[in-house]
């Protein structure tokens, strides 16, 4: 049996049991406290079999005192504390429908682990896969978007939070919370139009080879999508160049002003310019020169100036009086789904499966659960 299949497996033994399958998101660090409050709070280790005890109020503060952890300045054992809402032992606790949980500045679902970290101490959401996504599709794609554009974003957002669970498998955590991986802003970013979508599509994931795929995906591609090698450095089957309606969307059109001494002060060093020297096949920068004699690939050039000053690198230059001026196309990285893309397909009668297999040629749909 194949590593992927034999984990993949693993990951889901436990949810034959229990019928819900999590996720461990990173929310963020904090220097020395933090507040944890909700209704009903309760708290207990961090173990998915926990006992938890009622505090008896709504709000604590977890402290770092040197290298063990305290709450409202009573210490507790172990590196690692987790909060539930709703009562120890209610039905609810823990599951979709929960109260939330306040860590924060963030409010969530689920349970929320404050464990030591490096100097200070670190948040990690523990929540349902299904509530997640619902959170995820109402950061990363507009909720005004079709019904099918959104089912379609469920189903890769799903799988890409799955492949991430199984790389990183007995980690503290599985994935951040920033643009990194998936943007997950909390309740506050949950819409019924995204719960509807996840709901439609739920346990949906794509695979190939019976693995879940590194579902990349992105803003807007310009008109065509670009391979995982050239975006990512992922030389992957399923991540090919393909054709796109978004290129005909005013949404993939961007220009931007890079004034002289913001390229010096990005670029790190004296140069009065570069040039492109080399594409991709789907006109990309692939690298830069500076007249300073320095070479970039076109991924570190962008991240230099900003991503969202340069929103793509699909994009053409010209010398300006004391600056550049770019005219680009698409916003991202250009591989896998384009969520523009999909909503113009959406508008076009197809379904999410026919997206999903349009962005990722050779992939299968499947239920897992």
């Amino acid at each position: 049996m194949s590593r992927p299949v034999a984990l993949l497996l693993l990951l889901l033994a436990p949810l034959q049991a229990l019928a819900v399958e999590t996720m461990r998101i990173a929310m963020g660090d904090s220097h020395g406290e933090v507040r944890v409050s909700g209704r009903g709070l309760s708290f207990g280790p961090d173990t998915e079999d926990a006992r938890f005890s009622p505090l008896n109020q709504e709000g604590v503060i977890v402290r770092r005192r040197g290298s063990r952890l305290e709450l409202n300045g009573a210490p507790v054992m172990g590196n690692a504390v987790r909060f539930r809402a709703g009562g120890a032992d209610s039905d609810d606790a823990g599951v979709p429908g929960s109260s939330p949980l306040r860590a924060g500045d963030m409010q969530v679902r689920g349970d929320v682990v404050v464990r030591l970290y490096k100097d200070g101490l670190q948040l990690i959401n523990v929540i349902p896969l299904e509530d997640y996504l619902t959170a995820v599709l109402g950061s990363e794609m507009p909720v005004s978007f079709p019904p099918e554009a959104l089912k379609a974003q469920a189903v890769a957002a799903r799988t890409y939070a799955l492949q991430k669970k199984l790389e990183t498998y007995g980690s503290p955590f599985h994935m951040g919370s920033s643009v990194l991986h998936q943007v997950y802003g909390g309740v506050n970013r949950e819409d019924p139009r995204t719960r509807a979508a996840v709901e439609a599509t739920r346990g949906e994931v794509l695979t190939y080879e019976l693995a879940p795929i590194e579902a990349y995906f992105h803003a807007s591609c310009g008109g065509r999508t670009e391979t995982g090698q050239d975006a990512l450095q992922r030389d992957l089957p399923y991540l090919q160049a393909v054709d796109c309606p978004c290129g005909r969307l005013p949404a993939s059109r961007w220009s931007a002003t890079v004034s002289d001494s913001e390229l010096h002060s990005a670029l790190g060093q004296s140069t009065e310019g570069f040039r492109v020297t080399s594409r991709t096949p789907t006109r990309r920068v692939n690298r830069v020169a500076t007249s300073g004699g320095a070479s970039l690939d076109g991924a570190a050039f962008r991240r230099k100036l900003g991503y969202t000053k340069l929103k793509s690198l699909e994009f053409d230059v010209e010398r300006t009086s004391g600056g550049w001026h770019f005219n680009g196309r698409g916003y991202g990285h250009g591989a896998g789904l384009c969520q523009w893309g999909a909503k113009a397909l959406a508008d076009q009668g197809l379904s999410y499966r026919d997206i999903l297999l349009h962005y990722y040629p050779g992939t299968e749909l499947q239920q897992l659960y």
